[in-house]
């Protein structure tokens, strides 16, 4: 049974659903999983100007050693100006020491994302986290044509061949939609499976 890790940061709460349905599909494909999230670094006067959600019920990673317990490691943050939030950057950046023992060297690696509108950087978002990734190691498993909700312009919707993501609207109003959440548990199993094969 493969051990996997879903990491996120979320500002709005849609990067917390979507790694709540990535973590659906890799149970589902049997892997043991576990939920946590990033630091939040900014500062308490710009998370309550701003609206954050305070509310989440996943626990803090307890350090970037933690990282090389896990078979498979998947990481979602939202954009920020085309790139993963610096609260996401700043979590990785402080993992050095585990770079350097080649700690992550071989896991499985997944991106996940969400973004305000269709053209605000998902990709861009994702190829941030993938990069980082493949600078540990890790072998990456995307969100391939397998899944048919990636198909077809009759609906918005999320989702690329790197990863799962939602749009949340300028003012986070949209929430992710059943296409999206679906693309995040097939992504989620997909790398179940690649850790499964990979280590089982």
């Amino acid at each position: 049974m493969p051990k996997v890790l879903v990491l996120y940061y979320s500002s709005y709460g849609h990067m917390e659903q979507m790694a709540d349905a990535i973590a659906e599909g890799a149970r589902g494909a049997g892997a043991e999983v576990d939920i946590r999230r990033v630091p939040e670094t900014a500062p308490q006067a710009v998370i309550e100007a701003a609206g954050f959600k305070t509310d989440i019920a996943h626990l803090v990673i307890e350090g970037p050693d933690a990282l090389k317990n896990y078979d498979a490691i998947v990481v979602g943050s939202p954009t920020r100006f085309g790139r993963m939030a610096s609260q996401m950057a700043s979590f990785w950046d402080t993992a050095g020491g585990v770079w350097a023992t080649g700690g992550l060297n071989g896991k499985v690696g997944a991106a996940f994302t969400s973004t305000a509108t269709q053209h605000g950087g998902q990709e861009t978002t994702q190829f941030s986290i993938i990069t980082n990734l493949l600078h540990f190691g890790l072998t990456i498993v995307g969100l391939d044509y397998g899944y048919a909700g990636l198909q077809g312009v009759k609906e918005v919707h999320g989702g690329s061949p790197y990863g799962a993501s939602t749009l949340a609207d300028g003012d986070g109003s949209r929430q992710p939609s059943q296409v999206d959440l679906d693309g995040a548990r097939y992504q989620g199993r997909r790398v179940a499976e690649v850790a499964a094969k990979l280590f089982g």
